[in-house]
């Protein structure tokens, strides 16, 4: 219930959580066809956010090298460095070295998983080196 609470909070000021707009750009950047200046991502967010603060977080994800950035007009158009996969795979590879106990997080991870979820990571491990041997990578 005081989670509620805060939420409530949130909604009345207005304001994201810390990090919530830096992931609504990079989700308006992985649907777009392409590079995209500060502009394009402000019609693509939710809200009536300042350009400024768009372009702020523009630079800020740029700067941490999660985006690259093509000279287009007077401006930069932006792109995500890595497609939404792998950013989130990094980003849960990440939190998985941050634990104390690797095998308690994997097991409480694998124990929550929907029974579709946990079907398709069986098959994953089961067939984890076919993909390197059918592109001819394999060791011979």
């Amino acid at each position: 219930m005081a989670d509620r609470g805060g939420d409530e909070a949130q909604e009345a000021s207005g304001r994201r959580a810390r990090g919530e707009l830096e992931g609504d750009v990079l989700a308006a950047l992985w649907a777009a066809d392409g590079p995209q200046t500060a502009r394009e991502v402000r019609e693509r967010l939710p809200g009536d956010l300042a350009y400024t603060t768009v372009l702020t977080i523009l630079s800020r994800l740029y700067d941490k090298g999660m985006l690259i950035r093509h000279r287009e007009g007077r401006g930069y158009a932006y792109e995500p460095t890595r497609d939404e996969a792998s950013h989130t795979a990094r980003r849960m590879h990440t939190l998985l070295e941050g634990g104390s106990d690797r095998e308690a997080v994997l097991a409480r991870f694998v124990s929550e998983l929907s029974a579709q979820d946990e079907h398709v990571l069986q098959q994953l491990l089961s067939g984890h080196d076919e993909p390197e041997n059918k592109r001819g990578h394999g060791k011979r």
